[in-house]
Protein backbone atom coordinates (compact mmCIF):
# COMPACT_ATOMS: atom_id res chain seq x y z
CA UNK A 1 0.00 0.00 0.00
CA UNK A 2 1.38 3.72 -0.63
CA UNK A 3 0.30 6.71 1.04
CA UNK A 4 1.11 9.57 -1.09
CA UNK A 5 -0.56 12.42 0.68
CA UNK A 6 2.31 13.93 2.99
CA UNK A 7 4.90 13.80 -0.04
CA UNK A 8 7.15 16.55 -0.49
CA UNK A 9 8.82 17.95 -3.69
CA UNK A 10 12.22 18.29 -2.85
CA UNK A 11 13.52 19.29 -6.22
CA UNK A 12 12.12 19.32 -10.59
CA UNK A 13 14.46 19.39 -13.55
CA UNK A 14 12.17 19.79 -17.12
CA UNK A 15 13.45 19.15 -19.97
CA UNK A 16 11.88 18.47 -23.68
CA UNK A 17 12.48 15.58 -26.44
CA UNK A 18 11.01 15.28 -29.78
CA UNK A 19 10.90 11.70 -31.87
CA UNK A 20 14.62 10.74 -33.06
CA UNK A 21 12.95 9.00 -35.80
CA UNK A 22 12.04 12.18 -37.65
CA UNK A 23 15.23 14.34 -36.53
CA UNK A 24 13.28 16.09 -33.68
CA UNK A 25 15.77 17.81 -31.33
CA UNK A 26 16.14 17.39 -27.49
CA UNK A 27 16.27 20.52 -25.10
CA UNK A 28 17.65 20.01 -21.86
CA UNK A 29 17.44 22.63 -19.44
CA UNK A 30 20.73 24.35 -17.45
CA UNK A 31 19.36 24.06 -13.92
CA UNK A 32 17.02 22.79 -11.84
CA UNK A 33 13.82 24.41 -12.27
CA UNK A 34 12.36 27.12 -9.37
CA UNK A 35 9.58 26.21 -7.36
CA UNK A 36 7.23 28.21 -5.85
CA UNK A 37 4.31 28.14 -3.06
CA UNK A 38 1.81 29.22 -6.10
CA UNK A 39 2.75 26.12 -8.65
CA UNK A 40 4.21 23.12 -6.45
CA UNK A 41 0.92 21.86 -4.69
CA UNK A 42 -0.42 22.19 -8.70
CA UNK A 43 2.02 19.79 -9.99
CA UNK A 44 2.60 17.41 -6.95
CA UNK A 45 -1.31 16.92 -7.60
CA UNK A 46 -0.79 16.68 -11.35
CA UNK A 47 1.79 14.03 -11.02
CA UNK A 48 0.77 11.53 -8.59
CA UNK A 49 -3.15 11.86 -8.92
CA UNK A 50 -2.97 8.93 -11.48
CA UNK A 51 -1.03 7.09 -8.78
CA UNK A 52 -3.70 6.94 -6.00
CA UNK A 53 -6.55 6.20 -8.34
CA UNK A 54 -4.78 3.17 -10.64
CA UNK A 55 -4.82 -0.19 -9.05
CA UNK A 56 -1.27 -0.77 -7.26
CA UNK A 57 0.24 -3.22 -9.47
CA UNK A 58 4.41 -2.93 -9.01
CA UNK A 59 7.29 -3.54 -11.55
CA UNK A 60 10.66 -3.72 -10.45
CA UNK A 61 14.18 -3.02 -12.65
CA UNK A 62 15.23 -5.92 -14.17
CA UNK A 63 17.80 -7.46 -16.79
CA UNK A 64 18.83 -10.59 -19.14
CA UNK A 65 22.24 -10.74 -17.47
CA UNK A 66 22.32 -8.53 -14.56
CA UNK A 67 20.34 -5.53 -12.35
CA UNK A 68 23.69 -3.56 -12.99
CA UNK A 69 23.11 -3.21 -16.95
CA UNK A 70 19.73 -1.91 -16.74
CA UNK A 71 20.34 1.94 -17.32
CA UNK A 72 17.71 3.00 -15.86
CA UNK A 73 18.30 1.31 -12.63
CA UNK A 74 21.68 2.81 -12.20
CA UNK A 75 20.25 6.07 -12.96
CA UNK A 76 18.37 5.74 -10.01
CA UNK A 77 20.79 4.41 -7.70
CA UNK A 78 22.40 7.77 -8.54
CA UNK A 79 19.17 10.00 -8.21
CA UNK A 80 18.96 8.28 -4.37
CA UNK A 81 22.61 8.88 -3.61
CA UNK A 82 22.52 12.95 -4.55
CA UNK A 83 19.50 12.87 -2.25
CA UNK A 84 19.78 17.13 -0.72
CA UNK A 85 22.41 17.72 -4.31
CA UNK A 86 19.80 19.57 -6.36
CA UNK A 87 22.39 20.32 -8.94
CA UNK A 88 24.01 16.22 -8.82
CA UNK A 89 20.30 15.30 -9.28
CA UNK A 90 19.54 17.67 -11.94
CA UNK A 91 23.03 16.44 -13.63
CA UNK A 92 21.31 12.92 -13.94
CA UNK A 93 17.56 14.10 -14.56
CA UNK A 94 19.77 14.99 -18.34
CA UNK A 95 20.96 11.34 -18.39
CA UNK A 96 17.74 10.01 -17.85
CA UNK A 97 16.36 12.01 -20.36
CA UNK A 98 18.57 11.11 -22.96
CA UNK A 99 17.91 7.64 -22.31
CA UNK A 100 14.23 8.09 -23.09
CA UNK A 101 15.07 9.93 -26.23
CA UNK A 102 17.41 7.32 -27.44
CA UNK A 103 14.00 5.10 -27.19
CA UNK A 104 11.70 7.50 -28.94
CA UNK A 105 12.41 6.25 -32.18
CA UNK A 106 9.01 4.75 -33.16
CA UNK A 107 6.99 6.93 -35.86
CA UNK A 108 4.02 6.67 -33.42
CA UNK A 109 5.77 8.45 -30.52
CA UNK A 110 5.10 12.12 -29.78
CA UNK A 111 7.23 15.04 -28.27
CA UNK A 112 7.09 16.44 -25.13
CA UNK A 113 7.90 17.81 -21.62
CA UNK A 114 10.00 15.45 -19.48
CA UNK A 115 9.89 15.93 -15.69
CA UNK A 116 12.03 14.50 -13.39
CA UNK A 117 11.00 15.02 -9.35
CA UNK A 118 12.34 13.93 -6.83
CA UNK A 119 9.81 13.23 -3.49
CA UNK A 120 10.27 12.67 -0.18
CA UNK A 121 8.15 12.00 2.65
CA UNK A 122 6.31 8.96 0.81
CA UNK A 123 5.17 6.25 2.52
CA UNK A 124 5.42 2.23 0.75
CA UNK A 125 4.27 -0.84 3.08
CA UNK A 126 4.16 1.71 6.16
CA UNK A 127 7.63 2.62 5.86
CA UNK A 128 8.00 6.54 5.04
CA UNK A 129 11.07 6.90 2.10
CA UNK A 130 11.84 8.99 -1.13
CA UNK A 131 10.57 8.41 -4.92
CA UNK A 132 11.98 9.57 -7.98
CA UNK A 133 9.19 10.57 -10.74
CA UNK A 134 9.63 10.12 -13.88
CA UNK A 135 6.76 11.85 -16.08
CA UNK A 136 6.23 13.24 -19.90
CA UNK A 137 3.50 15.37 -21.05
CA UNK A 138 2.34 14.64 -24.72
CA UNK A 139 -0.98 15.85 -25.45
CA UNK A 140 -1.49 19.47 -25.97
CA UNK A 141 -5.16 21.16 -25.64
CA UNK A 142 -6.52 24.43 -27.06
CA UNK A 143 -7.29 27.17 -24.77
CA UNK A 144 -8.58 30.87 -24.93
CA UNK A 145 -6.90 33.56 -23.50
CA UNK A 146 -8.84 36.44 -22.52
CA UNK A 147 -6.83 40.01 -22.86
CA UNK A 148 -8.25 43.50 -22.29
CA UNK A 149 -6.57 46.24 -24.48
CA UNK A 150 -8.52 49.53 -23.27
CA UNK A 151 -12.48 48.93 -22.99
CA UNK A 152 -11.92 46.03 -26.28
CA UNK A 153 -11.72 42.04 -25.39
CA UNK A 154 -9.62 39.71 -26.93
CA UNK A 155 -9.68 36.55 -27.06
CA UNK A 156 -6.27 34.55 -28.46
CA UNK A 157 -6.20 31.01 -28.81
CA UNK A 158 -3.32 29.24 -27.49
CA UNK A 159 -2.21 25.82 -26.58
CA UNK A 160 -1.03 24.16 -23.23
CA UNK A 161 -1.28 21.33 -20.79
CA UNK A 162 -4.20 20.90 -19.03
CA UNK A 163 -3.08 19.49 -15.49
CA UNK A 164 -6.00 16.85 -15.31
CA UNK A 165 -4.08 14.06 -16.50
CA UNK A 166 -0.50 13.24 -17.35
CA UNK A 167 0.22 11.30 -20.11
CA UNK A 168 2.93 9.17 -18.68
CA UNK A 169 4.49 8.22 -15.32
CA UNK A 170 6.94 6.57 -13.55
CA UNK A 171 7.31 6.33 -9.95
CA UNK A 172 10.51 4.85 -8.33
CA UNK A 173 10.19 4.07 -4.75
CA UNK A 174 13.33 3.46 -2.77
CA UNK A 175 12.20 0.06 -1.53
CA UNK A 176 12.98 -3.39 -2.19
CA UNK A 177 16.44 -2.12 -4.02
CA UNK A 178 18.13 -5.43 -3.49
CA UNK A 179 14.98 -6.46 -5.93
CA UNK A 180 15.15 -3.82 -8.40
CA UNK A 181 12.97 -0.92 -6.36
CA UNK A 182 9.36 -1.62 -6.35
CA UNK A 183 7.87 0.77 -9.73
CA UNK A 184 4.65 2.06 -10.22
CA UNK A 185 3.77 3.08 -13.66
CA UNK A 186 1.28 4.59 -15.98
CA UNK A 187 0.54 5.28 -19.82
CA UNK A 188 -2.16 7.00 -21.01
CA UNK A 189 -1.72 6.41 -24.26
CA UNK A 190 -1.34 2.75 -25.07
CA UNK A 191 -0.38 3.15 -28.67
CA UNK A 192 2.95 2.85 -28.12
CA UNK A 193 3.52 0.99 -25.13
CA UNK A 194 6.44 -1.14 -25.60
CA UNK A 195 8.43 2.29 -25.69
CA UNK A 196 7.55 3.06 -22.31
CA UNK A 197 7.39 0.24 -20.02
CA UNK A 198 10.11 -2.28 -21.97
CA UNK A 199 12.55 -0.34 -23.94
CA UNK A 200 12.57 2.76 -20.91
CA UNK A 201 11.95 1.50 -18.04
CA UNK A 202 12.81 -2.08 -18.30
CA UNK A 203 10.68 -3.63 -15.81
CA UNK A 204 8.91 -7.19 -14.97
CA UNK A 205 6.32 -7.49 -12.72
CA UNK A 206 7.18 -7.11 -9.12
CA UNK A 207 6.52 -10.70 -7.55
CA UNK A 208 5.36 -9.74 -4.12
CA UNK A 209 2.35 -10.46 -2.13
CA UNK A 210 0.23 -8.72 -4.20
CA UNK A 211 1.14 -10.04 -7.27
CA UNK A 212 0.99 -13.73 -5.89
CA UNK A 213 -2.69 -13.15 -4.36
CA UNK A 214 -4.33 -11.66 -7.48
CA UNK A 215 -2.06 -13.99 -9.98
CA UNK A 216 -3.52 -16.91 -7.82
CA UNK A 217 -7.31 -15.58 -7.80
CA UNK A 218 -7.38 -15.14 -11.68
CA UNK A 219 -6.40 -18.49 -12.30
CA UNK A 220 -9.08 -19.84 -9.99
CA UNK A 221 -11.07 -17.84 -11.48
CA UNK A 222 -10.70 -18.67 -15.01
CA UNK A 223 -10.49 -22.70 -13.54
CA UNK A 224 -13.91 -21.88 -12.43
CA UNK A 225 -14.98 -20.41 -16.05
CA UNK A 226 -13.16 -23.50 -17.81
CA UNK A 227 -13.48 -26.45 -16.06
CA UNK A 228 -16.15 -26.19 -12.79
CA UNK A 229 -18.69 -24.58 -15.19
CA UNK A 230 -18.73 -26.93 -18.21
CA UNK A 231 -19.11 -30.00 -15.62
CA UNK A 232 -21.28 -28.81 -13.37
CA UNK A 233 -23.20 -25.12 -14.22
CA UNK A 234 -23.13 -21.50 -13.06
CA UNK A 235 -24.61 -21.83 -9.22
CA UNK A 236 -21.25 -24.30 -8.67
CA UNK A 237 -18.71 -21.91 -10.72
CA UNK A 238 -20.28 -18.70 -8.78
CA UNK A 239 -20.15 -20.96 -5.87
CA UNK A 240 -16.62 -21.92 -6.06
CA UNK A 241 -14.89 -18.49 -6.27
CA UNK A 242 -17.09 -17.42 -3.55
CA UNK A 243 -15.35 -19.95 -1.68
CA UNK A 244 -12.02 -18.96 -2.95
CA UNK A 245 -12.56 -15.52 -2.14
CA UNK A 246 -13.48 -15.53 1.43
CA UNK A 247 -10.60 -18.41 1.89
CA UNK A 248 -8.71 -15.82 1.13
CA UNK A 249 -10.13 -12.94 2.88
CA UNK A 250 -9.99 -15.08 6.31
CA UNK A 251 -6.38 -15.94 5.94
CA UNK A 252 -3.31 -14.27 5.91
CA UNK A 253 -1.18 -16.74 4.61
CA UNK A 254 -1.87 -19.49 1.60
CA UNK A 255 -1.45 -22.77 2.50
CA UNK A 256 -2.55 -24.65 -1.02
CA UNK A 257 -3.17 -27.89 1.23
CA UNK A 258 -5.83 -26.00 3.34
CA UNK A 259 -7.16 -24.82 0.34
CA UNK A 260 -8.13 -27.85 -1.09
CA UNK A 261 -10.05 -28.83 2.15
CA UNK A 262 -11.92 -25.71 2.69
CA UNK A 263 -12.42 -24.69 -0.95
CA UNK A 264 -12.34 -27.77 -3.31
CA UNK A 265 -12.61 -30.78 -0.46
CA UNK A 266 -13.33 -32.83 -3.64
CA UNK A 267 -10.30 -35.58 -4.66
CA UNK A 268 -11.43 -35.97 -8.70
CA UNK A 269 -11.87 -32.01 -8.21
CA UNK A 270 -8.42 -31.14 -6.85
CA UNK A 271 -6.63 -33.29 -9.34
CA UNK A 272 -8.28 -31.26 -12.09
CA UNK A 273 -7.16 -27.93 -10.03
CA UNK A 274 -3.73 -29.41 -9.82
CA UNK A 275 -3.76 -30.74 -13.56
CA UNK A 276 -4.90 -27.21 -15.21
CA UNK A 277 -1.98 -25.39 -12.66
CA UNK A 278 0.67 -27.77 -14.25
CA UNK A 279 -0.77 -27.00 -17.84
CA UNK A 280 -1.57 -23.04 -17.07
CA UNK A 281 0.14 -22.41 -14.27
CA UNK A 282 2.94 -20.44 -15.90
CA UNK A 283 0.71 -18.38 -17.96
CA UNK A 284 -0.24 -16.64 -14.44
CA UNK A 285 3.69 -17.30 -12.67
CA UNK A 286 2.20 -19.34 -10.15
CA UNK A 287 3.26 -23.18 -11.64
CA UNK A 288 5.42 -23.08 -8.61
CA UNK A 289 3.46 -20.85 -5.87
CA UNK A 290 1.94 -22.88 -2.75
CA UNK A 291 2.25 -20.50 -0.14
CA UNK A 292 2.95 -17.15 0.34
CA UNK A 293 1.83 -13.80 2.36
CA UNK A 294 -1.95 -12.67 1.00
CA UNK A 295 -2.14 -9.55 0.18
CA UNK A 296 -6.21 -7.94 1.93
CA UNK A 297 -6.08 -5.25 -0.82
CA UNK A 298 -5.89 -7.65 -3.90
CA UNK A 299 -8.23 -9.69 -2.22
CA UNK A 300 -10.95 -6.60 -1.85
CA UNK A 301 -9.87 -5.78 -5.58
CA UNK A 302 -11.05 -9.33 -6.42
CA UNK A 303 -13.96 -9.05 -4.46
CA UNK A 304 -15.08 -5.97 -6.53
CA UNK A 305 -14.62 -7.94 -9.51
CA UNK A 306 -16.03 -10.86 -9.39
CA UNK A 307 -19.55 -11.71 -10.22
CA UNK A 308 -22.12 -13.45 -8.05
CA UNK A 309 -25.11 -13.49 -10.38
CA UNK A 310 -26.70 -15.92 -11.54
CA UNK A 311 -28.45 -14.81 -15.25
CA UNK A 312 -30.97 -16.89 -16.64
CA UNK A 313 -32.33 -16.74 -20.17
CA UNK A 314 -36.04 -15.40 -18.83
CA UNK A 315 -35.29 -12.50 -17.58
CA UNK A 316 -34.20 -13.34 -13.96
CA UNK A 317 -31.26 -12.52 -11.97
CA UNK A 318 -30.39 -14.61 -8.62
CA UNK A 319 -27.57 -13.02 -6.43
CA UNK A 320 -25.82 -15.01 -4.51
CA UNK A 321 -24.42 -13.05 -1.13
CA UNK A 322 -20.34 -13.88 -1.39
CA UNK A 323 -19.74 -13.52 2.00
CA UNK A 324 -21.84 -16.87 3.05
CA UNK A 325 -21.21 -19.07 0.03
CA UNK A 326 -22.37 -21.90 2.34
CA UNK A 327 -25.68 -20.63 3.71
CA UNK A 328 -26.53 -19.69 0.07
CA UNK A 329 -25.66 -23.40 -0.91
CA UNK A 330 -28.10 -24.90 1.36
CA UNK A 331 -31.37 -22.85 0.34
CA UNK A 332 -30.90 -23.28 -3.34
CA UNK A 333 -31.10 -26.34 -5.36
CA UNK A 334 -31.14 -26.87 -9.10
CA UNK A 335 -33.35 -29.33 -11.19
CA UNK A 336 -35.42 -29.97 -14.50
CA UNK A 337 -38.69 -30.36 -14.89
CA UNK A 338 -39.72 -32.83 -17.30
CA UNK A 339 -42.91 -31.53 -18.05
CA UNK A 340 -42.12 -27.71 -19.08
CA UNK A 341 -38.80 -28.98 -20.78
CA UNK A 342 -36.58 -26.35 -18.42
CA UNK A 343 -34.26 -26.16 -15.52
CA UNK A 344 -35.60 -24.54 -12.21
CA UNK A 345 -33.70 -23.28 -9.06
CA UNK A 346 -35.76 -23.73 -6.18
CA UNK A 347 -34.93 -20.89 -3.32
CA UNK A 348 -36.00 -21.60 0.67
CA UNK A 349 -36.63 -18.95 2.94
CA UNK A 350 -37.91 -17.93 5.81
CA UNK A 351 -39.41 -13.90 5.29
CA UNK A 352 -38.66 -11.55 2.77
CA UNK A 353 -36.05 -8.53 4.08
CA UNK A 354 -36.13 -4.89 2.57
Amino acid sequence: MINLFNAQIETLSLHKIGNKSRNESMVLSDSPYKLNDEITPLLKEFFLKPFREKEENYFQFAHEVDLEYNTLFSLINDCFHYKGNPEALHLVSKRITEHLFEQSNHPHIKNGEVYVVYFTNVSIDNIITDAVGIFKSEIKKDFIQIQENGSHLEMLLEQGILLEKIDKGALIFNHKKEDGYKVLTIDSNRYDARYWLEHFLSVDAFHDENFNTKKYLKFCQDFAREVVLPAEDKKEEVMFMNKAVNHFAKNDQFEESNFFNEVIDNPDLIAEFKNFKVDKGAKYSIEDLSTFPISNSAVSDARRKIKSVINLDTNVQIRINITNPEVAEKVIEKGYDEEKGMYYYLVYFHKETK
